[in-house]
């Protein structure tokens, strides 16, 4: 796994970010990004929603909704950014964020 992030079980802070490395030329003015998180097993997307791009800063990021964390476990996330001219790439492309989502005190 490339990076993890914990949180705890329904926690909605702080949002998750993830700092790319673009090659020359390509920039992600215009991007738009999509969020996507399943359980490390595999399985069906608990999450598959829009993500924020920062172009200045190179920066995705998600903002947790109610539901998103409300199962502890470990899971796997990426980001798929689609470009200004319609092309595709997923973040990281060689490895997968792992999400920690710890149970809290009740």
């Amino acid at each position: 796994m490339a990076e993890t992030f914990t949180i705890k079980r329904d926690d909605t802070s702080p949002a998750i970010q993830f700092q790319l490395t673009l090659g020359t030329g390509q920039t992600l003015v215009g991007a738009t990004a999509t969020f996507k998180m399943a359980s490390l097993n595999g399985g069906a997307l608990k999450i598959d929603s829009p993500a924020a791009v920062d172009s200045a800063q190179n920066i995705l990021s998600y903002q947790w909704d109610a539901g998103d964390t409300d199962t502890a476990g470990v899971y796997r996330a990426e980001f798929e950014v689609t470009y200004s001219d319609g092309k595709i790439e997923t973040f990281p492309n060689s490895e997968y964020i792992q999400i920690n989502v710890l149970e809290d005190l009740d």
